[in-house]
C-alpha cells in the first residue's frame, strides 16, 4: 500500500472507532435504563406496571425489527435535523445510536431479568426502596452480564459501522467500498478486512477480562 493509503487506512480507523465509541456510549446511557424500566415495570417487578411495560416493549421491539440499512436511510431527515447533514462520521452516530439503544436495552433486560429475587426480597424486607433495589442490588448483580452485552453491543456496531459507509459515512465501510470494490485494489479491501478483525478481538479480549474481574460468583 502507498503512503497515501496508510494515511486513508489510520484516518478510517480512527473514524470507525469514533462512530462506534460515541454510538456506544449513547445505547448504555439510554439502554441500560430502558432495560431497567422493563425489568421494574414488567410482572413482579419493582414497580409493576403493565401497559407502561408493554408500549416500552413494542417501541423497543419495532426499531430492533428495522434493517439497519433501512433504518440509515429512514433517519436521513432526523440526523440533517440532529447535525445539519447526513454525511460524514458526526451523522453516521444518530442512526448508529437509535440503532443501538433498543438493542443494548434488550441485552440489559434479559441481564438484569437474571438476578436473584431473593436479595430484591432482602433488600425490600429491610426497608430499601426502589432506588436503592435498583443500585445496591439489580446493577452491581447483574453488572458482568452488563459488561458483557454492551461488548457485544459495540463489536455489533462496528459491523455496523461498516455498513454506514455504503452512504458515506466515512471510516473503514466506506475505505473499503470506495478504493476497494468501486477501483478493484485488493489490497485495500484485505487491509480493512484484517484491520477489522484486530479491533473485534482486541475488544472482545478486553470485554472477557473486565468480565472476568468482575464476576466474583
Amino acid at each position: 500500500m502507498t503512503p497515501i493509503m496508510l494515511e486513508l487506512l489510520g484516518r478510517s480507523i480512527w473514524e470507525t472507532l469514533v462512530m462506534t465509541m460515541a454510538s456506544g456510549v449513547i445505547s448504555l446511557v439510554v439502554g441500560l435504563p430502558l432495560g431497567l424500566a422493563m425489568v421494574a415495570t414488567g410482572k413482579g417487578g419493582i414497580a409493576e406496571q403493565r401497559w407502561i411495560n408493554s408500549i416500552l416493549g413494542a417501541l423497543i421491539n419495532g426499531f430492533r425489527s428495522v434493517p439497519f440499512i433501512i433504518l440509515l436511510v429512514a433517519l436521513i431527515p432526523l440526523t440533517r435535523l440532529i447535525v445539519g447533514t447526513a454525511l460524514g462520521t458526526t451523522a453516521a452516530i444518530v442512526p448508529l445510536a437509535i440503532a443501538a439503544i433498543p438493542y443494548y436495552a434488550r441485552i440489559a433486560e434479559v441481564s438484569l431479568r437474571d438476578v436473584d429475587h431473593g436479595l430484591i426480597d432482602a433488600v425490600r424486607a429491610m426497608g430499601g426502596n426502589r432506588w436503592t433495589i435498583v443500585r445496591e442490588v439489580l446493577v452491581p448483580e447483574a453488572l458482568p452480564g452488563l459488561v458483557a452485552g454492551f461488548t457485544v453491543t459495540l463489536i455489533t456496531l462496528i459491523g455496523a459501522s461498516a455498513m454506514a459507509g455504503a452512504i458515506g459515512a466515512g471510516g473503514l465501510g466506506d475505505l473499503a467500498i470506495r478504493y476497494g470494490y468501486q477501483r478493484f485494489e485488493t489490497s485495500v479491501m484485505v487491509a480493512v478486512v484484517a484491520v477489522l478483525i484486530v479491533i473485534v478481538c482486541v475488544m472482545q479480549w478486553a470485554g472477557d477480562r473486565l468480565v472476568a474481574r468482575l464476576d466474583h460468583r
